[in-house]
């Protein structure tokens, strides 16, 4: 699989890279074995950028995928995680799924997004992985946080790349303004864009991307499928992790019929798109069990017809500045 450099840094991403929230009970519990035979399938597949938080599954899905990544060679796969969350211990019999997990609640999140808090997260984040280092460190959402975020967090992580201790740093969130603002104001390497760049609805197209190529920096979309709504668009879907509001359900399906009509799944479509934009280093995907994996893979490499994205334009559901898209990794342009 093809790799890229993310930003300026010596840290190559792999263009299709795994999201590990899955494997930390995100919705539903998947077993041990299951989370480990994912992270396999994804290794045969030649997949070596794996993203991970102590968010998805208050640890669990560090413990996970360092435990399935310990007798691989250390330099060959990127590790990325996120700081801004810290976990601190709670006796409760309660669990998390009010934040999207089926584990106990074992601990509770708290925000911090000091200086303090970005070494604290790491070193927890390291002994929950099992690593000496991490390869990216990204802040997670501080969407509320913003003021903390630039003037202690976003130096923290410098202090720590000029160090050595991590090779990239970045900013990963679920809007697009403030991914901009960082990527004007700071030297970071990569944002991680999730939900705004996808076949569904291009926010990032007016300042994030456009920014990241002007300046070298480099994105990681994830989301691709708006929560799953362009898996299966339909009444109740998911959408942004609520009910799909009824204008929204409306685009997603005028967006199945057209795929549909040059013989294309919804899902293929969406896997694709974002491939196009020459900012774009890698597009990240969650997978729960090796069959998740193995349908990933076969939509990415499913011919997709150029008259498929002109008929989208043509029908007002991409915006004709969009970049073709249709390049999958390791293919030429279909």
């Amino acid at each position: 699989m093809r790799t890229r450099a993310l930003g300026g840094s010596l840290v190559r991403v792999t263009e299709l890279a795994f999201g590990a929230a899955a494997i930390g009970n995100l919705y539903k519990p998947v077993t041990d074995e299951s989370a480990t035979a994912s992270v396999d399938a994804a290794w045969d597949a030649g997949i070596r950028t794996f993203d991970t938080a102590p968010h998805y599954g208050l640890g669990l899905s560090e413990r996970r995928l360092g435990a399935a990544l310990r007798d691989r060679p250390r330099d060959a796969y990127v590790i990325s995680t996120k700081v801004g969350r810290l976990l601190a211990p709670q006796d409760t019999d309660g669990d998390d799924l009010a934040n999207g997990f089926a584990v106990p609640a074992t601990h509770r999140r708290f925000w911090d997004f000091s200086a303090d808090g970005v070494l604290r997260s790491l070193e927890a984040s390291l002994d929950r992985l099992d690593l000496d280092r991490v390869d990216i460190a990204l802040l997670h959402d501080p969407d509320d946080h913003a003021e903390q975020a630039f003037a202690e967090a976003y130096p923290a992580l410098e202090r720590l790349r000029a160090e050595g201790v991590v090779s990239a740093v970045g900013v990963g969130m679920n809007q697009a303004p403030m991914l901009a603002r960082f990527l004007r104001e700071t030297d970071i390497d990569v944002v991680l864009l999730a939900g705004r760049y996808t076949l569904l609805e291009q926010e990032g197209l007016a300042e994030v991307l456009p920014e990241a190529a002007a300046r070298g920096r480099s994105v990681i979309i994830g989301g691709v499928f708006n929560s799953g709504l362009l898996t299966d668009p339909r009444p109740g879907a998911s959408y942004d992790y609520a009910s799909v509001p009824e204008p929204v359900l409306e685009r997603a399906l005028r967006l199945k019929a057209v795929t549909e009509r040059h013989g294309v799944p919804l899902r293929a479509a969406a896997l694709r798109f974002p491939f196009g934009h020459p900012a774009v280093a890698s597009v990240l995907t969650g997978a729960r069990s090796t069959a998740e994996v193995d349908d990933t893979l076969a939509l990415l490499t499913r011919p997709i017809p150029t008259a498929l994205w002109d008929e989208l334009r043509a029908e007002g559901l991409l915006p004709a500045p969009v970049p073709g898209p249709g390049r999958a990794p390791g293919r030429e342009l279909s």
